[in-house]
């Protein structure tokens, strides 16, 4: 039986229990590769300087503008208003032992959705706000898991991160190629964690799987006579879909599937190791950047022909190490960690069978790995006779005659070479 029929046996017979959950505190809710990736976010956007300025400039106004808008625009949850969805709130943040101050908002939108938003200061409450279009749908279990869930996120300390990328990247900006996914991979992985704390908060896997359904669908399932077999169903052919490498998850949350599969796992697993294997499954579909067999190769080459030319002359140059890893980054989340992958192994077999393979699905794609290689060429300002001579004997390889090379190797130069200070000094 597959991981996903497991997760879903129970929920085929009305009258059989939930599996059973191991003590919350066996396992963290934390996952390492969302922290490790948050560090290096935060440590590239140089976090502690920023905030440090933004503290000392108050040029940040992230927390009076959402406080505004709540006090203006939306419900404040107060007992005296609104006791029994106020206490729903304090019993989890009590559940999560969560003791920072937090207030809680409810927004009239049809919108299925909650978020949370971090205080700018310390000491500040935080705010938590809930659509209106959630009471609709969801039970008073579910909404346990939607709190849950947008107090995690605060827990987790990732809606800090968020403030800081978005201060740093405003809308419109360019933000590195580089960068990009890893952030949209930390979102991902966050979301996971945050699933956690909302699992945690109620502790019924059942109401997890409902929840996701009736976010994803906007439709009140008992309403739609909708089925839990159907659900079954369709939630395990689309996992299904994604495990066999088929499937992307671009968007700041995962998919369904894979969130409904990551709390199954967290759930049930019986030790911190189990649940790492599980997860490096469903992590795996998160890592994918390619949607081809062409990107694998293409990565292939981009590393190996990378070093190959840069070590061309004898020495490979930082700058030249620098052009791969961006060059890679477009196809690799973790491109530094693939090129050392590859400088382990047989470079110039990789080499050889990524050229291969490349022209064997796209034969025009021989002009583009030559500008690669030129472009590698002249990354640390310092063109060699060894590495013109390693672009011809390319070139000929590939059945570009030695105008051709040459003709690209000039062009290259017309149009990007500048000296460097060192040679005019």
């Amino acid at each position: 039986m597959s991981n996903v029929s497991k997760l879903f046996a129970w929920l085929h017979n009305s009258s059989a229990d939930a599996p059973t959950v191991r003590n919350m505190n066996d396992l963290t809710p934390t996952l390492e590769l969302e922290k490790q990736i948050g560090q290096q976010i935060y440590t590239a956007l140089q976090g502690s300087v920023v905030e440090e300025v933004l503290r000392k400039t108050k040029i940040s106004s992230t927390d009076a503008y959402w406080r505004s808008s709540m006090e203006g625009h939306s419900l404040k949850v107060q007992k005296e208003l609104l006791p029994d969805f106020y206490n729903l709130c304090q019993e989890v943040k009590e559940k999560l032992q969560f003791t920072d101050n937090v207030d809680f908002y409810i927004t009239g939108d049809s919108d299925v959705n909650a978020f949370s938003v971090a205080a700018d200061d310390e000491g500040e409450p935080h705010i938590v706000n809930v659509n209106s279009g959630l009471f609709d749908l969801m039970t008073r279990e579910e909404l346990k898991f939607v709190i849950g869930h947008e107090l995690g996120h605060l827990i987790n300390k990732d809606t800090a991160l968020s403030r800081l990328i978005q201060f740093v990247f405003p809308p419109e900006s360019n933000v590195p190629i580089s960068l990009q996914y890893k952030i949209r991979l930390h979102e991902q992985l966050a979301e996971l964690v945050a699933d956690r704390y909302g699992f945690i908060a109620m502790e019924d896997l059942s109401v997890c799987v409902t929840a996701f359904f009736k976010m994803a669908s906007g439709l009140d399932l008992m309403k739609m006579n909708v089925s839990i077999d159907a659900l079954i169903a369709d939630n395990n052919r689309r996992l299904d879909y994604f495990l066999k490498d088929k499937g992307f998850s671009r968007s700041s949350h995962p998919v369904n599937p894979i969130r409904v599969q990551a709390l199954n796992l967290f759930a049930t697993a019986k030790t911190q190791e189990d649940l790492q294997k599980g997860m490096d499954e469903l992590i795996s579909i998160l890592l994918k950047i390619g949607d081809s067999e062409l990107d694998e190769y293409m990565a292939q080459f981009i590393a190996s022909a990378g070093l190959i030319v840069a070590n061309a002359d004898g020495e490979i140059r930082e700058k030249e190490i620098n052009q791969i890893i961006e060059s890679l980054a477009a196809l690799k989340i973790f491109p530094r960690r693939f090129l050392d992958e590859i400088a382990e192994g047989n470079v110039a077999q990789t080499f050889n069978s990524s050229v291969e393979n490349i022209l064997k699905i796209n034969p025009g794609m021989r002009d583009s790995m030559l500008e690669y290689m030129i472009h590698i060429v002249m990354s640390d300002k310092i063109i060699s006779t060894k590495e013109v001579d390693l672009l011809y004997q390319f070139g000929s390889s590939v059945s570009l005659s030695d105008m051709e090379v040459s003709q690209a190797i000039a062009e290259a130069i017309q149009k990007n070479y500048i000296p460097s200070l060192e040679s005019i000094a």
